[in-house]
């Protein structure tokens, strides 16, 4: 069966930055519904489309065609205070950007930085700026099922899944911003 619009991709994968350093390898496939549902990066559907199980390839992502491009102005630095105890360089907390409107979405902001009585925080994705060798591998394709057709999503789908948030029919999904090792 070929890779077209309404079928449920399976795709192993190992990541990697531009100079072939290892970032993540899949423990379980990827599986996306295919056909432009924000299920994964466009560049790798593109790369997928037409091909059947037993593809593989290695595809480059720049990062504005990946994670976007690293913003300086999501760094910002608050008073320790204001954070619970105990802190660590890795942790995460969600918030919005101070200037933004109500449109803009949450982010997740990583503890970069802890000094005695400041914290730095990092609202850019953690592989935001990098550009990202995936090589992939197609281990199934079916056809999706009119509910996962109707939720734009495949159910029980995991890995690089991007996820409307306004679809509150699955509370336990991946959120959109959501990527390879997010945690």
């Amino acid at each position: 069966m070929k890779i077209a619009k309404d079928k449920v991709v399976s795709v192993a994968y190992k990541l990697s930055d531009a100079q072939g350093n290892l970032i993540e390898e899949s423990d379980e496939p990827m599986v996306y519904l295919h056909g432009g549902y924000d299920g994964t990066f466009p560049k790798i559907e593109e790369a997928l489309a037409g091909h059947e199980a037993g593809f593989e390839t290695l595809i480059q992502l720049e990062p504005q065609d990946a994670f976007g491009e690293y913003d300086p102005e999501l760094v910002k630095v608050e008073e320790r205070s204001r954070f619970p105890e105990p802190l660590e360089v890795g942790m995460q907390f969600e918030g919005t950007p101070e200037d933004a409107d109500d449109e803009l979405d949450s982010l997740i902001y990583t503890v970069t930085d802890v000094a005695e009585d400041k914290v730095v925080l990092d609202g850019n994705h953690p592989l935001a700026g990098m550009a990202l060798r995936f090589a992939l591998s197609v281990q199934e394709v079916r056809d999706a099922t009119d509910d996962e057709i109707e939720h734009q999503h495949a159910h029980g789908a995991d890995g690089l899944q991007v996820v409307d948030e306004d679809d509150e029919e699955d509370d336990n999904e991946p959120r959109k911003d959501a990527g390879p090792t997010l945690h």
